[in-house]
């Protein structure tokens, strides 16, 4: 796996030895993969015909003397005979099989030269030498120079050592072939074949570790399941080794000085191998000078110009750690805890791991660096401390506080399910008051949802806890203001207004004030942005500022969430895309799914209509392996809408219906509302405006934006146009006084765009002006579906008004934007109103099939496979039944069928 490039070399070389011979030493570090390379060449050359003398060097036949040309020729014996008498006796005298004097050295040599090369002579030979290192030094002396004279032969060697470490085997001048790593394509394809129930962080962690090495690859997985007995428990920072490993890694470590194991050990604890520190905790027995054995066994790297020491791999330093007591790790960690007094998150650790009786002291340290670390969005490590603590707490009430807080966290970053669930486990057990804490309430009421359970329990869950929390006026209370952000999110998938009664009464408590972080994001986002949003702007404004500073990942998010009604998403980008890539490279699973879910909504606004559907297939996937399947409906939703825009009406209305199926038991109103978003604009795009109108006002009635329902600013527009077209115009005409009043506007150009435009369609004479300030909103390009729609109206209340110039400007320019987008069904209306303004179109020269279709006739051809007749059809499109027939007329020959039976699969049943 990942070794085409070395296969290819290895078959190169046999090809050449079977022809004119030679010699070429494989080179890599333990675990490489040389074995089963040289494993791979053997059985080729057996395929081809070749004869493979296989041997192995083994430490305890080092010492003796021709143990391994024992092993290489014995299969040979027989053809000793095709020798002279004088090289035949060398030959048994040197493997044992005579007793006699030690035949000269020269003798044998030759004499296994021409032995290799007569046998060679009757068919390719090739020997293969695994662990040259071990290789006698009688042996490595003859086969150093056979190796040299195999030349014009069809006799080859093959031989692999360690890298920096040929043993007795002289290789100079000889080829050599240094065998990499794996590539990091190729580990992460292996230890998905190999582990596919591997969980994220623990696949990173081993990644990162093994850097391409496949035994490490095979092995740290195994070596974690056997050191971490409880699911619960953190990755440890160094990776523990088995005996295999350890084997492989540790051989040499065992054989320093022990001054120079020790500063090897410091160094893997430090972990930064910052020679200054390592200098100021020397006091654990060593000095610097005691680096050089391991630097000349090539262990350690010293990088003079940074003045520091590095493992040369993560392997080393994980052995030299296995190779230490815990005695010495401890006293190690003192040290070192000591030298960084001033580093409190480093300082902790050391501390954590140097204590073994209960700390009250120790423990608070460990959580207070727990909060700072979480600030930069590593749960895994957060957990970590936030366990190490629980364990040194003296009272089983700081225990408990602890382990919530972990389990909350663990939760909330979407850690490994079984892990919280273990932890909020070990919460309940450790002394009965798990009820009493809103971090177990946060944690237990987020597990709840990821098993979807009813939104309404964790509701009353956190609610209940918030009640009785003793303290409920501090907004500095980290535990209380996580409840309170839990049951913001809560209410907000909930997505009904009687939820939030419970968070205002609690936010009204904080004194003097919530949170500006927290009032922001849910003041513009989760609750009610319709009626609190516009006051928020200026701080949004200055938030956005800074953004590009923000090193805090929950501060970004919320952010971002404040951003999307607003439409200042694309101000967050690059701090959101950097949570994507964090976690793509193993970061946190909450963290590249929420970054996922608004990139995706500024995506869909802005027309980037790919990116928007590679985004929403990875989210799924990020849900699904992560464990949070719970807010797969937003990435199912994306799908949904791009399917509606994109004329895909049956997937599209699929979509909805699960996730309209799928929320309703639960109570999560969100998932309702965003479903019945792109059924709007599905039928919209139908031109089914009954069913359109009937969608909208179960988001929100006409006449009303709905309380604590955002998504009703999203369609506003749509509700209204399908009100006029359903001659429900009183209805039209109260929504559209609805928006003025609320002052939305003022939170986008493009909610203010979108307001004109619906103002324009119950207006009379004064409908220009209103369209024409509608188009002349600052930023509108930035949302090119929006805008191409409001000029579709616009041009269609022209032609209709017999403005047939000015009509055609509007409408040629929403043609060609939906013609972009790839939205079929707007640009078949476009078009449709283009032909009926007097301006022909034409598909492109020489396209065949559905290509060759203009958007009208793709349209018609869509409802004419679906069973509607030329007259439902005409209504649908506000044409004449004979004008659907002269279209048909034009449509069959394109999609080369002649009956209208064909047409479901001449289109592909509409899914273009």
């Amino acid at each position: 796996m990942g070794r085409l490039r070395e296969t290819d070399f290895l078959q190169g070389f046999l090809q050449q030895t079977g022809v004119n011979g030679g010699a070429l030493l494989l080179s890599g570090e333990p675990g490489v993969g040389k074995t089963a390379l040289l494993d791979a060449t053997a059985d080729a050359a057996r395929v081809a015909g070749t004869t493979v003398l296989r041997m192995t060097a083994a430490e305890f036949e080092a010492e003796v003397s021709f143990a391994g040309l024992n092993q290489a020729l014995f299969p040979l014996v027989d053809e000793f005979s095709v020798l002279g008498d004088e090289h035949a006796g060398a030959l048994r005298a040197a493997l044992g099989f005579e007793a006699s004097l030690a035949p000269d050295r020269l003798l044998l040599s030759n004499a296994v030269t021409l032995l290799l090369r007569r046998v060679a002579a009757r068919a390719p030979l090739l020997l293969v030498i695994d662990d040259l290192p071990w290789l006698d030094r009688a042996s490595a002396a003859v086969l150093s120079f056979v190796a040299r004279r195999l030349i014009g032969s069809r006799a080859g060697l093959l031989a692999a050592f360690r890298t920096g470490s040929a043993g007795y085997f002289d290789g100079s001048g000889l080829p050599e072939f240094a065998l990499r790593a794996l590539d990091s394509e190729a580990s992460a394809l292996l230890l998905a074949e190999r582990f596919p129930d591997l969980d994220s962080q623990v696949r990173a962690r081993v990644l990162s570790t093994a850097q391409g090495n496949p035994l490490a690859l095979l092995e740290l997985p195994h070596a974690l399941r056997e050191s971490r007995h409880d699911p619960a428990q953190p990755v440890p920072r160094i990776l523990p080794l088995n005996q295999r490993l350890q084997r492989l890694f540790a051989d040499r470590v065992v054989a320093l000085p022990p001054t120079t194991r020790t500063l090897l050990l410091t160094a893997a604890l430090e972990s930064t191998g910052d020679l200054n520190v390592l200098r100021a905790a020397s006091g654990a027995g060593y000095r610097l000078d005691d680096l050089a054995p391991a630097e000349q066994d090539q262990l350690v790297l010293l990088e003079a110009a940074s003045h520091k020491v590095a493992f040369r791999h993560p392997l080393i330093r994980s052995a030299v750690v296995a190779e230490s007591t815990s005695a010495e790790r401890r006293r190690v960690h003192r040290a070192l805890a000591e030298v960084l007094h001033d580093d409190l998150e480093r300082r902790a650790w050391h501390l954590g791991e140097a204590t073994v009786q209960p700390d009250e002291e120790v423990a608070a340290l460990l959580q207070e660096a727990a909060r700072r670390v979480r600030g930069r969005g590593d749960y895994q490590a957060v957990i970590a401390l936030l366990c190490r603590a629980a364990d040194l707490s003296p009272t089983p009430r700081a225990r408990t506080s602890r382990l919530a807080e972990a389990a909350y966290i663990g939760a909330e970053g979407l850690a490994e399910t079984k892990s919280t669930t273990e932890l909020l486990q070990g919460v309940r057990q450790s002394d009965g008051q798990a009820a009493a804490s809103l971090n177990y309430a946060s944690a237990a009421a987020l597990q709840l949802l990821d098993a979807d359970g009813h939104v309404d329990t964790a509701h009353r869950l956190l609610v209940g806890a918030l009640e009785a929390w003793p303290n409920p006026t501090d907004p500095h209370d980290g535990e209380l203001i996580a409840g309170l952000c839990t049951l913001a999110l809560v209410c907000l998938v909930g997505g009904r207004a009687e939820l939030w009664h419970a968070f205002h009464a609690a936010t009204d408590r904080l004194e003097p004030e919530p949170p500006e972080i927290m009032a922001l994001a849910t003041g513009l986002f989760a609750a009610d942005p319709v009626r609190t949003g516009v006051a928020l702007l200026p701080a949004l404004e200055a938030r956005l500022a800074s953004i590009h500073h923000e090193t805090d990942p929950n501060v970004v998010q919320d952010v971002a969430a404040s951003a999307i009604y607003p439409d200042r998403l694309a101000e967050v980008r690059e701090p959101l895309w950097r949570s994507i890539r964090q976690g793509r490279a193993g970061g946190p699973g909450r963290r590249r799914i929420v970054a996922l879910m608004d990139v995706c909504f500024d995506d869909f606004v802005r027309g980037d209509w790919d990116e928007a559907g590679e985004l929403a297939a990875e989210g799924l996937a990020v849900c699904e392996e992560f464990g949070g399947r719970f807010f797969s409906f937003y990435f199912r939703y994306h799908q949904a809408l791009l399917a509606a825009v994109q004329g895909r009406f049956e997937t599209s209305r699929a979509l909805a219906d699960q996730m309209i199926g799928w929320a309703g038991p639960r109570g999560v109103g969100m998932a309702q509302t965003y479903a019945r978003h792109a059924l709007v604009l599905a039928h919209h795009g139908e031109g089914d405006f009954e069913a359109a109108y009937q969608r909208a006002t179960e988001i929100s009635p006409a006449g009303i934006l709905a309380s604590h329902v955002p998504h009703s600013l999203w369609v506003a527009l749509e509700l209204v146009e399908a009100a006029v077209r359903t001659d429900r115009g009183t209805e039209a005409e109260e929504h559209v006084c609805a928006l003025r009043e609320s002052g939305t506007a003022a939170l986008s150009p493009r909610l203010a765009m979108r307001e004109a435009a619906a103002a324009a369609l119950v207006a009379g004479d004064e409908a220009p002006e209103l369209f024409a300030r509608a188009l002349s909103m600052p930023r509108i390009d930035e949302w090119p579906f929006e805008t191409a729609k409001v000029r579709l109206l616009y041009g269609e209340r022209l032609r209709r008004s017999r403005a047939t110039n000015e009509a055609k400007v509007q409408l040629t320019q929403a043609l060609g934007a939906f013609e972009k987008l790839g939205a079929a069904p707007w640009a078949a209306r476009a078009e449709r109103e283009l032909r009926a303004a007097g301006q022909a179109t034409r598909a492109p020269s020489g396209a065949q099939g559905v290509a060759a279709l203009t958007p009208q006739e793709l349209e018609i051809a869509r409802l004419a496979a679906s069973g509607m007749t030329n007259k439902e059809i005409g209504e649908r499109l506000f044409i004449s039944p004979r004008t659907v027939s002269s279209h048909l007329y034009q449509i069959f020959p394109k999609l080369g069928i002649t009956k209208r039976a064909a047409l479901r699969d001449a289109i592909g049943s509409g899914e273009n």
